[in-house]
């Protein structure tokens, strides 16, 4: 069986794949809580609001889609005693692995806010 020019050309075209938006949330919260002094994402009064009101809102994460790539905006609370700028750039390079590693996609920018400040609680 012969293929034409144009039957060769449609093989090698890779197409498009679609990624449901909460899968990419599913990676962004995982990611986000592996990180060892993160106490847990946040759902403040505003969160509960954006999340009725926005399908880009899911557990502490807000995703926004822009011509230059998507922005993720993480709030959390971390556990007391830990250094806050080492907890945040490890979860920002968690997220920014996890999502590349995982899904084609441009992050503009990664955003993690610190909500507040939980104490470990003893056994």
């Amino acid at each position: 069986m012969k293929y034409s020019g144009s039957s060769v050309k449609n093989l090698t075209n890779k197409g498009k794949v679609f990624c449901n938006k909460n899968i990419l949330l599913s990676i962004i919260n995982l990611a986000a809580k592996e990180i060892s002094g993160v106490s847990r994402l946040n759902e403040s009064f505003a969160s509960v609001v954006s999340k009725l009101f926005s399908n880009n809102f899911y557990e502490g994460v807000q995703i926004a889609y822009t011509k230059e790539g998507i922005i993720i905006n993480v709030y959390l609370n971390v556990y007391y005693g830990v250094k806050v700028s080492d907890v945040v750039y490890k979860v920002q390079e968690s997220i920014k692995n996890g999502i590349s590693s995982m899904i084609d996609i441009k992050i503009n920018s990664i955003n993690v806010h610190v909500m507040g400040v939980d104490f470990k609680k003893e056994d």
